[in-house]
């Protein structure tokens, strides 16, 4: 009994001393200590010590960035291969609002969204490839960014597709190597249809849409 008594009386005391994790004491913060001789908290890295997960070592691979200002180039080179890619992610992430031609009129503004400034301007042609990059990562004016969708490298890739497209929609004939045939109507036998229009009743621009219509319009051959 005296036994059981003394061990109930010491479980009691433990008890008393139960210190819960959420009621351990820590520091804020920038908060100063007492316990170090150069009064801060929080302490300074080891040297040598390894990041775990992504070190992000490369500040204008990840920012786009050299200093405070959008950098002019690409972190590695633009292949077919990176141009197709950011064509992919570009079409399913930015076109809806920017299109596909990069001229601001998408899909969902079609519907009421509110319209980005087309990438054919010319403040955004005279923009640094960083900066959309950039925007890309952190999202501008009414655009969200889409750094948890796109991983920095597909960002660079949508980049690039972008400088492509504001080549590729002003373009002049003197940018075309000598000697290269410029087409001015579709080949024999292709028909361009009228373009789809989500604001008109018929769904169609108000044209001929039948086939010879339509090849009329295009310019190209009228089918027999």
């Amino acid at each position: 009994m005296i036994c059981s008594g003394l061990l109930a009386c010491a479980a009691l005391s433990l008890a008393g001393c139960r210190l819960d994790m959420q009621a351990m004491p820590y520091y804020r913060p920038l908060a100063q200590s007492n316990f170090f001789a150069d009064k801060r908290a929080a302490r300074p890295l080891i040297a040598g010590t390894v990041a775990r997960g992504h070190l992000d070592a490369d500040t204008y691979y990840y920012t786009g960035k050299i200093g405070s200002n959008p950098g002019d180039y690409m972190p590695f080179p633009v292949t077919a291969e990176v141009l197709q890619r950011g064509q992919q992610r570009y079409n399913i992430y930015c076109s809806p609002c920017h299109s596909e031609v990069g001229d601001g009129n998408g899909m969902i503004v079609q519907r009421g969204y509110k319209r980005p400034p087309s990438y054919h301007t010319d403040r955004l042609r005279k923009e640094p490839i960083g900066h959309f990059f950039d925007v890309i990562t952190h999202g501008y004016g009414v655009m969200p960014d889409y750094a948890a969708q796109v991983p920095p490298e597909d960002r660079w890739a949508i980049a690039a597709y972008i400088r492509a497209l504001q080549l590729s929609q002003d373009a002049t004939k003197a940018d075309v190597p000598a000697g290269t045939q410029i087409a001015s109507r579709p080949p024999k036998g292709v028909v361009i249809g009228a373009p789809y229009d989500t604001q008109s009743p018929g769904g169609f621009t108000q044209m001929n849409t039948t086939p010879s219509g339509a090849a009329a319009a295009a310019g190209g051959p009228m089918p027999r």
